[in-house]
């Protein structure tokens, strides 16, 4: 894929995100994948983005930068929303939550096929706790 499908192609992964397009998955990821270094599989993927909108129901993901290194992508993404449900072991306070993601990807036959992304894990515990 050139630099400007993958673009897209990662621009579209964050509009079916925010749309809750879920199903359409595997459009984007391969049915088995590396995770943050370890197998895994498209199925562990929808559970872990169910999980989150579960409790964070208006969970928004919005891509801030973006780079392509040949079959790679590396993001930094700002996600926002309101957690409504106990998440990550802290119970909602009613206040909106807002952290950074740093995410890398690689694509190999049009979807991903590793995915990465690490988020400031004290912030968003400060945020949910205060």
């Amino acid at each position: 894929m050139s630099e400007t499908d993958l673009r897209d192609f990662y621009q579209s992964y964050v509009d079916a995100l925010n749309a809750r397009e879920f199903d359409r998955m595997d459009e984007f990821v391969h049915e088995s994948i590396v995770m943050h270094s370890e197998p895994s599989s498209r199925e562990a993927l929808l559970a872990q983005l169910n999980s989150i909108v579960d409790a964070v129901p208006d969970f928004h993901w919005e891509i801030q930068e973006l780079a392509i290194n040949g079959d790679s992508i590396a993001v930094r993404a700002i996600n926002t929303g309101t957690p409504t449900k106990e998440w990550l072991g802290v119970a909602p306070n009613g206040k909106p939550i807002e952290i950074v993601e740093y995410a890398i990807y690689r694509v190999h036959d049009g979807k991903f096929l590793h995915m990465s992304a690490v988020h400031d894990a004290e912030t968003l515990r400060e945020q949910l706790t205060s």
